[in-house]
């Protein structure tokens, strides 16, 4: 299943919402690539979503959760990779 937060993170002059899975970061990065989104968007293990995608991503079949839900989410399905054990790939992810 994919989730995703309401817009309420700010950067670049913009709201964001979060974007994950709770089966597996293919699942995710199929679905951000339905919606859209950049492969840049992505953050270790879930997508940077603007306000202006966040309808089209429910539409697409995304849950609204709150943030606390999200994270809960990630760590029950073992997809959490905080960012002090997560290292860079040295090669960017690529779609094909």
């Amino acid at each position: 299943m994919i989730y995703l937060d309401r817009p309420a993170w700010p950067a670049r002059g913009r709201l964001w919402s979060h974007l994950i899975s709770d089966v597996s970061l293919a699942e995710l990065h199929v679905f951000a690539e339905a919606l859209g989104a950049p492969l840049r968007g992505f953050d270790r293990d879930h997508y940077d979503i603007p306000a202006d995608r966040f309808a089209m991503a429910v539409w697409l079949g995304a849950e609204v959760r709150p943030s606390r839900d999200l994270v809960r989410l990630l760590y029950d399905a073992n997809l959490r990779r905080p960012k002090h054990l997560h290292r860079v790939p040295s090669q960017p992810i690529s779609r094909s």
